[in-house]
């Protein structure tokens, strides 16, 4: 870490300002003649000539000197100060003993309670409420790794009044049980079958919540290997013949993915992931998006790499339709079941609707 003496000379603080080094923002600014601005080292706007430009050691500093801050140093200063609220109110929905009402936390932040939920929506892509019940979970799940906690206790350390309260919801939460969870899924039942269609091998399972996993593939032996690496702990039970009505009805959604797959999901993952994976069934057959899109949808721009993840981290192939998602070129990127399926389902989907297919 780079100490203020690091800043000291013009030379050091301009080779600051060239690799646009962020340590240094609390250290300077420099300011420009020729537009009578200043801005903050790390700051993206287009890098002036040297002779154009001296230092300060303040903003205040150079603002006594008749400069003014940078639209972007505006906006950034904005966005950090509306950052800052949203921290705040996350520590307090976690420090709370029982979930806070969306007045409460507006109050104790100073703000109205409309303003404050459309501020907290648009910096997490998720309510107040929806984050409480994430961290909820999450906090559940750690309790209930603990050997050393009842299950009761789990419950009310995780925030939970009540045992009927949390007994209401623990499906949700969990995915299961709680005494199934502690059991790392042993005792969930999920039934599966393999077939075929078109493009290759196709699994698909079913818990006692929905279909939780549909994969793809050309070996039919491995795809029910990774379902068993994926539900290492349940009961995995092969078909019987009511059950290929639903394969039936999963190869026929393969087959025209614009006709839409009416069966419910069991989505299990982490709220960012959950997040991803809604927005992705919201892309209408026969569209693509970018990540980058997919990214300011939930309201977080700058995860388009962990909006990548979370599709490649999708189990339930076409019905969560990672297939719609490109690169910002238009390119095909990677897909977890091969480009090729992908690019045939794209295909399908742009042949129904009457569009032109992406070549």
């Amino acid at each position: 870490m780079k100490t203020p003496f690091a800043y000291e000379t013009e030379d050091a603080r301009w080779a600051a300002v060239l690799t646009r080094d962020a340590a240094a923002d609390n250290q300077f600014v420099y300011a420009v003649r020729t537009t009578g601005i200043y801005c903050h080292p790390s700051s993206k706007t287009r890098l002036p000539r040297r002779e154009n430009v001296e230092f300060f050691d303040t903003a205040a500093a150079a603002e006594s000197a008749g400069y003014r801050s940078s639209r972007r140093a505006r906006s950034d200063k904005v966005n950090a100060e509306r950052a800052a609220v949203v921290v705040r109110a996350c520590r307090l929905i976690e420090i709370s003993e029982t979930p806070p009402s969306l007045d409460d936390l507006a109050a104790e932040l100073g703000i109205s309670a409309f303003h404050f939920h459309r501020l907290f929506r648009a910096e997490t892509g998720l309510t107040p409420k929806m984050y409480s019940s994430a961290y909820r979970a999450r906090k559940l799940r750690e309790e209930l790794n603990s050997p050393d906690a009842s299950i009761t206790e789990a419950i009310y350390d995780s925030g939970f009044n009540s045992n009927s309260r949390f007994y209401e919801t623990s499906e949700q939460l969990l995915g299961m049980r709680a005494r199934d969870y502690r059991a790392s899924g042993a005792g969930a039942v999920i039934r599966f079958a393999v077939g075929e269609c078109s493009l290759g091998a196709i699994l698909v399972a079913q818990s006692q919540r929905g279909i939780c996993a549909i994969l793809m593939g050309d070996d039919p032996d491995k795809l029910v290997c990774d379902l068993q690496d994926q539900f290492s702990k349940a009961e995995l039970i092969g078909c019987d013949g009511e059950f290929e009505q639903l394969i039936a009805q999963v190869v026929g959604f393969v087959e025209a993915p614009a006709l839409g797959l009416h069966l419910p999901l069991d989505v299990q993952g982490t709220a960012f992931q959950e997040r991803v994976w809604r927005a992705l069934r919201q892309i209408p057959p026969g569209t693509t998006v970018s990540y980058a899109e997919i990214a300011e949808r939930i309201g977080s721009p700058k995860a388009v790499r962990a909006v990548a993840k979370a599709c490649a981290n999708n189990h339930i192939a076409v019905a969560i339709p990672c297939h719609r998602v490109v690169r910002r070129n238009g390119a095909l990127a990677g897909y977890r079941w091969g480009v090729d399926r992908k690019r045939e389902l794209l295909h399908r989907e742009a042949n129904f609707e009457g569009v032109n297919p992406i070549s």
